[in-house]
């Protein structure tokens, strides 16, 4: 009786904060953190997993970088440093889903960094995260185009004898894989983009049965079994350095499972479903990458031939099937999955755009941060981030290995983006925090300490060149792009800092959220 009082109390109060309209839940939260209601709410938490997962889809993931991990520890690296990967990414995770949970917002990471943060500090520290989150996002999101471009020009250098693309036509391959991953985004209704979602994730699993049961049937009697345990280290580097690079090598397949974060407005009751989803995307994707990772180690015949390949996946199923047709025709499916990811990417980049201008992130915010009246999406902030990708992209004409050092980096943003709202948690208490329905508990601190130790350790590794002793050629840049990044970010901060401004609270409403709900 008494929990039926404090809960028909809660709702009197609540309707006082929101006068003369019916209580939507939802957008009374989102009010509470000074943003009013923009977007529909057309993502169930199946459609929010799937893009999610098409997102970070980590067998598919990690078959554009396995061959790096044979190269640090043979079959023994390569299977069993992602499961760690994908334990460590989903701790840092964890302290992200909570904070979701609490401020449910498409803002995301600079929008927990500006609430938790200390008065004198908010700005600065929320507008640094938000700045290198729409960069790993436009970047992770060129990854996944050029990949797909990459993959489509792998086909035709196995297949035709004598052909070798140069970098100027896979751009153009890129340019135009920009314009097809766009179009769903255009012609769908946003009421059915979820439609799109659901389907992406449906094809990726059914593309790892395709491809594990075709290798293993067609290379039955060519087993190596003692691969899956064997140590056999060609990158120069020791077991124990090479078991960490091993794993950092590996988050690049779970760090992204946190883009259902930026769509926290368009899932009806976020602060339930974001959480669920990212514990979802990650168990997924652990359950979708070992045994493909297993399955293919059992089938290679020349491990040498896979790291040394110019699409190791395509070595691999060549290996395995012992047929060109059969190998092409499962390198085409995995071409189209790489397509398939590309629109819920850009669904993810365009949300953390537009949010950001919302707030007066980027010069021209108020245009930026336009929601077109009739798709009702933010299309301008949605060119914006194509244009990115498609300046960004002639980078690779001019270097590939700088191209590719800036993509290495996205993981490492992503990750600085998690882990600084979480650093100030441990720093000033987690008292701050409202009540929410995803709560750590008495396990929050370590979370948050375990996520900045961890960032620390893997921020030093993600700068180790992958071969010892290091050329020019395999030299690894990451260093000198991160701190070209935030020079850029700190320039950019210098122009906004008596622009941009951050969520206002009403606490009142936080706090008694919940109760409502209940």
């Amino acid at each position: 009786m008494a929990n039926t009082k404090s809960h028909d109390n809660a709702v009197s109060r609540l309707d006082e904060k929101v006068p003369g309209e019916a209580l939507d839940l939802d957008d009374a939260v989102l009010r509470a953190q000074g943003h009013e209601v923009q977007l529909e709410r057309s993502f169930s938490w199946m459609g929010a997993l799937g893009l999610a997962f098409s997102i970070v889809n980590s067998w598919l993931t990690y078959a554009s970088c396995f061959g790096v991990a044979y190269s640090y520890g043979g079959g023994q690296v390569a299977i069993f440093s992602p499961i760690i990967s994908a334990l460590v990414q989903w701790i840092m995770l964890m302290g992200v889903a909570e904070l979701s949970s609490a401020f449910p917002s498409s803002g995301g990471q600079y929008h927990f960094t500006y609430i938790v943060a200390p008065d004198g500090y908010k700005a600065v520290s929320a507008y640094l995260v938000g700045a290198i989150n729409v960069i790993a996002w436009w970047v992770n999101t060129a990854s996944g185009t050029i990949y797909t471009a990459i993959s489509a020009f792998g086909i035709c250098q196995f297949l035709v004898e004598g052909f070798s693309g140069t970098q100027w036509q896979v751009y153009l391959c890129y340019l135009l894989v920009i314009l097809l991953t766009l179009l769903p985004i255009f012609i769908i209704p946003q009421q059915r983009i979820e439609n799109m979602t659901k389907t992406a994730m449906f094809l990726s699993i059914v593309g790892f049965v395709l491809v594990v049961i075709v290798c293993l049937v067609m290379g039955r009697g060519t087993y190596h079994p003692s691969s899956l345990v064997e140590y056999r280290s060609t990158s120069g580097w020791g077991p124990g350095l090479g078991w960490l690079l091993g794993i950092g090598n590996g988050e690049y397949a779970f760090a992204a499972a946190g883009a259902c974060v930026h769509i926290a407005e368009e899932i009806p009751s976020p602060g339930r479903k974001v959480p669920l989803v990212i514990n979802l995307t990650i168990i997924l994707g652990v359950f979708t990458l070992v045994p493909w990772i297993i399955a293919m180690t059992a089938v290679i015949q020349d491990m040498e031939a896979v790291q040394n390949a110019f699409l190791p996946s395509l070595e691999l199923f060549y290996q395995a099937t012992g047929s060109k047709a059969a190998a092409a025709t499962l390198q085409a499916y995995l071409t189209i999955l790489y397509y398939t990811c590309v629109p819920s990417q850009w669904i993810t980049s365009s949300r953390m755009t537009w949010a950001f201008s919302r707030d007066n992130g980027l010069p021209y915010s108020d245009y930026w941060s336009e929601i077109d009246s009739k798709r009702n999406i933010p299309i301008r902030a949605t060119l914006l981030s194509a244009g990115f990708c498609v300046i960004y992209g002639l980078l690779y004409i001019a270097s590939t290995q700088a191209f590719n050092s800036i993509i290495n980096t996205a993981v490492l943003m992503l990750n600085i983006t998690y882990t600084v709202p979480q650093a100030i948690l441990a720093i000033r208490g987690r008292a701050m925090l409202p009540p929410r329905y995803f709560d750590l508990g008495k396990y929050g601190y370590s979370v948050h300490v375990f996520s900045v130790l961890w960032l620390v350790l893997s921020g030093v590794l993600f700068c180790f060149p992958t071969n010892n002793p290091p050329t020019l050629s395999n030299m690894n840049y990451n260093a000198a792009v991160i701190s070209g990044i935030f020079f850029i970010v700190l320039l950019c901060w210098i122009e906004r800092r008596r622009k941009f401004c951050g969520p206002a609270i009403d606490w009142d409403v936080l706090n008694m959220a919940p109760a409502v709900a209940h």
